[in-house]
């Protein structure tokens, strides 16, 4: 862990942050207001400084390998209100607003939709909106 201390001003804010071997940090999006658990997802360095730049988070998609506005298709984009990183320096908490109120691509408000019952998978959650009108496919 990178120790950060009054008595060293010049080290970054992002120096802070425990980056993976690929440089990247999960990163948690919560609801403001509601505290809902929205998604999961990473962010890299420059990821995280554009949210903070634009005050609408930007993640590092692993599947595209490249960065990602959330809500650069759909709309739905996640206002920044805050961010906090864990003791260990190694998890990004975002508290967002949720424009839209669809964070997950199968069109529901989040992506914690399935719950373990016994030994399956149940869906507890209903899809807000067809991902097909979302995403035109």
């Amino acid at each position: 862990m990178i120790p950060v201390s009054p008595t060293q001003p010049d080290v970054s804010w992002l120096d802070a942050l425990h980056w993976d071997a690929e440089g990247l940090v999960p990163a948690i999006a919560q609801e403001e207001g509601t505290g809902t658990v929205l998604m999961m997802a990473w962010m890299n360095r420059e990821s995280l400084q554009q949210t903070v730049r634009r005050g609408e988070v930007v993640y590092w998609s692993r599947s595209r390998q490249r960065l990602w506005h959330k809500g650069e298709e759909s709309g739905h984009v996640q206002k920044v209100k805050k961010i906090q990183l864990d003791c260990d320096g190694d998890v990004l908490l975002l508290t967002v607003e949720q424009v839209g109120g669809i964070a997950c691509h199968t069109g529901r408000a989040h992506c914690f939709f399935r719950i373990l019952e016994g030994d399956q998978w149940h869906e507890s959650n209903p899809v807000l909106k067809d991902p097909r009108e979302i995403y035109g496919v």
